[in-house]
């Protein structure tokens, strides 16, 4: 049986930081996405310059920030700049399979192995074994791939897991990061760069 389909369509922008901070915190006023979708578009929230580049941001951001429960998300509007970072990269490995896998086997494990660069050859060879199981991931044509890889790694940067020259940051979870994700599923601390012996707060 084939295995379920990737969905492949992380395609534009990166971690939409400031613009997911500001529907969070609508959602926490209106209590509904389908009025937090409304306003945004009715009024322009985001302020982008096209009512289709607002259409097509808003739905991503919402779809990223639904995968959140409410615990997560009072606490991603009221936490550091560092933890609402990791909280939307958390968001974003949950909504996409294919990135949270890429956080666990590529990401994580370079650093578990004390291999600190991460580079584009990496994202090819990991997209590379998984077409070999996912033939939706065959059809993708080139600058699609090349498309999703600049996204993938423009998100990992503004979530200060990597740097600008591919060097894989050490995660500073916070303690109260690390009991929120740990009281959800303690499994998805594995989507981030860090040693377990590193995490604080009891959670291990």
């Amino acid at each position: 049986m084939e295995p379920k389909k990737y969905n492949m369509s992380f395609t534009t922008g990166g971690l939409f930081h400031s613009e997911s901070l500001q529907l969070a915190e609508l959602y926490m006023e209106l209590a509904s996405w389908s009025d937090v979708k409304n306003k945004v578009l009715a009024e322009n929230t985001l302020q982008f310059r096209t009512q289709s580049s607002l259409k097509r941001i808003a739905r991503e951001i919402i779809h990223r920030l639904k995968c959140l429960d409410h615990a997560e998300l009072e606490f991603f509007v009221k936490s550091s700049p560092n933890d609402q970072a990791f909280i939307l990269w958390l968001a974003i490995c949950r909504y996409y399979k294919f990135i949270a896998e890429f956080s666990i086997n590529v990401l994580r494990e370079r650093y578990l192995g004390l291999k600190f660069d991460i580079s584009f050859e990496d994202f090819d060879r990991f997209l590379a074994d998984k077409s070999e199981w996912h033939t939706e991931l065959e059809k993708i044509s080139v600058s699609t791939r090349k498309k999703i890889r600049q996204v993938l790694f423009r998100m990992m940067r503004e979530a200060d897991l990597i740097t600008d020259q591919n060097t894989i940051n050490a995660a500073m979870l916070s303690p109260e990061f690390v009991r929120l994700v740990f009281d959800h599923n303690q499994i998805e601390l594995a989507y981030f760069p860090i040693f377990d012996t590193d995490i604080q707060g009891g959670a291990m």
